[in-house]
């Protein structure tokens, strides 16, 4: 597969996942089909995208259940939290529509019954983003949030209709910006434990060949790697790579 069409087929398949969220995280094995026409994708290339799809919690022709991709210390989390929220009002579809009016209007009264009503949504998004490196509590925090802030906005819209979907989105922004930045981070942290891996590695080795700790000075000068990086590594270990003997460097 050349680069443009390794390109063009992420595309669709990104736009796949995309339509299958507008439709409850849900697409038909038609839809799948139609949308890779173009690439004339074999039987077994077709079957590798819905398994893609199925290992990232997209229905084929039915919703998944998405508690079966919960731990167990997720799914005990969980039941914790939804008895907690089983507490609040429900509301029917005419109060919903009138506290959305309201809330639109500014009334805080309306604004946070709204928030209690979708309090119960952000759980069901939040699930959606399970096994992706970031507990479902910090998730459903970060919804929260989203939602908190999303009621507060209402008045930019034009009619009540679109409330549930703006808030879904936000909801789902906020959830996908936090993995993102998880991800960042676990990246940062992989380089900086690289570093320090491998300044510890060099100074092992000429450790053992001196039969004594070495100096950062000694080490640059043997193992090719600059003073800067051996002194950023063992400042970022906490000064704790045992065959550095730098006392004064700190």
């Amino acid at each position: 597969m050349s680069q443009s069409k390794e390109i063009l087929f992420a595309q669709t398949l990104e736009k796949v996942r995309a339509l299958a969220k507008e439709q409850g995280n849900c697409i038909s094995e038609e839809q799948v089909r139609e949308a890779f026409t173009e690439q004339k994708l074999n039987e077994s290339q077709l079957q590798m995208v819905f398994d893609y799809l199925v290992k990232h919690k997209v229905g084929i022709g039915q919703p998944v259940d998405l508690d079966e991709y919960l731990t167990d210390e997720e799914r005990n989390y969980l039941q914790d939290y939804l008895d907690e929220l089983s507490g609040l009002p429900e509301f029917t579809a005419g109060e919903i529509d009138a506290l959305t009016i309201s809330a639109m209007a500014g009334e805080p009264d309306a604004q946070q019954k709204l928030i209690q009503n979708y309090l119960k949504d952000v759980v069901d998004i939040a699930k959606l983003y399970t096994g992706q490196g970031v507990f479902l509590e910090d998730l459903i925090g970060e919804g929260n949030v989203a939602l908190a802030t999303g009621v507060s906005m209402l008045g930019s819209l034009e009619t009540p209709s679109e409330a549930q979907g703006m808030l879904a989105k936000m909801m789902m922004d906020a959830m996908e910006e936090y993995i993102q930045e998880n991800a960042s981070n676990e990246k940062i942290d992989q380089k900086v434990a690289d570093k320090v891996n491998l300044v510890a590695d060099k100074a092992r080795e000429l450790a053992e060949e001196l039969h004594r700790k070495v100096t950062p000075e000694e080490l640059a000068q043997e193992s090719g790697l600059s003073l800067k990086t051996i002194r950023d590594a063992w400042r970022m270990s906490g000064y704790k790579i045992e065959d550095i003997d730098g006392t004064q460097e700190k």
